[in-house]
C-alpha cells in the first residue's frame, strides 16, 4: 500500500507539473494581448481527455485520476478561456469550442443511458479515453519525422519532453500496482515518444545556435 501511495503522489506531482507548461502560453498570450503562435487544439483536445479520465475516475472511485483530471481540466479551461480572449479568429475558435462541448454532451448521454451501470460502463469508458491519450500522444509522431530529416530541435521543449516522460512512466507503474491496462497502455506511448525526443536532443541539439529556446509544440 506505501508503493501505491508513493505512485500516487508521483502521478499527481508530475501530471500537474506537465498540465502546468501551458502557463507559459498563458503568460505569453497576457504579455503580447495576442493568441498569435499559439496552437489551440491542444487545450481543447486536452481539456475533453481530462473531462473523459475524470469521468472514469469518478467510475472506479480512484481519487488520483479525480485529482489530477480535475486539476488538468480546470486549467485547460483558463488556458481555452484566454485564448478566446485575445485570439482574432473567435469564431473559428468558438466553433471549435461548441463541436467540442457537443461531443463531450453526446459521449455523456451515451455512457449514461445506453451503457448499463457497471464493468460494461467502466470497460467501454476507459478504453474509450485510452484511445483518445493514445492518439494525442502519437500525433506529433510527423513532426519528429520532419525534425530527423532537418536536424533542427528548436521546436520540441526539452522540460515538457522530461515532465512527460517521467509522467507516463509514474502513470504505468500505477496502473500496474492496480492492474488497470486502461491505464498503463494509453500511458506507454508516452514514454516511448519521450525516448525519441530524448534520442533527437542527443543527437541534433549540439548542432543548435546558442540562441536556442526550447518552445512547447
Amino acid at each position: 500500500m506505501e508503493l501505491l501511495q508513493l505512485l500516487s503522489w508521483a502521478c499527481i506531482v508530475f501530471t500537474v507539473g506537465m498540465f502546468s507548461t501551458g502557463l507559459t502560453d498563458l503568460k505569453k498570450m497576457r504579455d503580447s494581448k495576442s493568441a498569435d503562435n499559439i496552437q489551440f487544439l491542444p487545450f481543447l483536445t486536452t481539456c475533453l481527455n481530462n473531462l473523459g479520465w475524470l469521468y472514469y475516475g469518478m467510475l472506479k472511485r480512484d481519487q488520483t485520476i479525480v485529482l489530477v483530471n480535475v486539476i488538468g481540466a480546470l486549467l485547460q479551461i483558463l488556458y481555452v478561456a484566454t485564448y478566446l480572449h485575445y485570439t482574432k479568429q473567435k469564431r473559428l475558435v468558438m466553433s471549435q469550442t461548441l463541436a467540442a462541448g457537443m461531443v463531450l454532451t453526446c459521449g455523456w448521454f451515451y455512457f449514461t443511458t445506453f451503457l448499463p451501470q457497471g464493468d460494461t460502463q467502466l470497460s467501454q469508458l476507459g478504453l474509450t479515453c485510452s484511445v483518445i491519450t493514445v492518439s494525442m500522444y502519437l500525433s506529433p509522431l510527423t513532426d519528429l519525422v520532419e525534425i530527423v530529416r532537418s536536424g533542427n530541435v528548436q521546436c520540441l521543449s526539452f522540460p515538457l519532453t522530461v515532465a512527460t516522460f517521467f509522467t507516463s512512466t509514474s502513470w504505468v507503474l500505477y496502473g500496474l500496482q492496480l492492474n488497470d491496462y486502461y491505464i498503463v497502455v494509453p500511458n506507454t506511448p508516452g514514454i516511448f515518444t519521450s525516448l525519441i525526443r530524448f534520442y533527437l536532443f542527443w543527437k541534433f541539439a549540439s548542432n543548435q545556435s546558442p540562441s536556442y529556446k526550447p518552445m512547447q509544440i
